[in-house]
């Protein structure tokens, strides 16, 4: 069996976001999406304060990665960051990485849709 290397995508997400950034962003982002079960890592390392903005942002940014059967990754999510996705309930809908590197990775290791071991012998 041989697998196919994906490109994984890594975006950085703003320090601050207004409308207009998050309008731009995600144009931006959805370029990269034209690829089937498309791999993308959101680099939160640089967010401050997670707003109403930014959390809409993130799930745009899930949701459009879905439609194309792919995943969205989060890395980098300060601790008074996370703090505020874990209250909110956004922190179940994403795999949550220390690092891009380990995001990245994680794409390569588990790829969308593959069955591990454990659960193909359990079955």
């Amino acid at each position: 069996m041989t697998f196919q290397m994906r490109t994984v995508v890594v975006k950085q997400i703003p320090a601050t976001l207004n409308a207009k950034q998050e309008r731009l962003f995600f144009l931006e982002l959805k370029n990269s999406l034209n690829v089937d079960r498309p791999c993308i890592v959101l680099d939160c390392s640089k967010v401050s304060h997670m707003d109403e903005a930014v959390v809409h942002l993130l799930l745009c940014c899930l949701e459009e990665a879905m439609k194309r059967n792919g995943d969205v990754r989060l890395a980098g999510i300060p601790a008074a960051t996370g703090a505020i996705l874990r209250h909110t309930g956004v922190d179940r809908l994403f795999e949550v990485f220390d690092t891009n590197a380990d995001a990245v990775n994680s794409f390569r290791r588990n790829p969308i849709g593959a069955t591990s071991r454990s659960t193909a012998s359990a079955a």
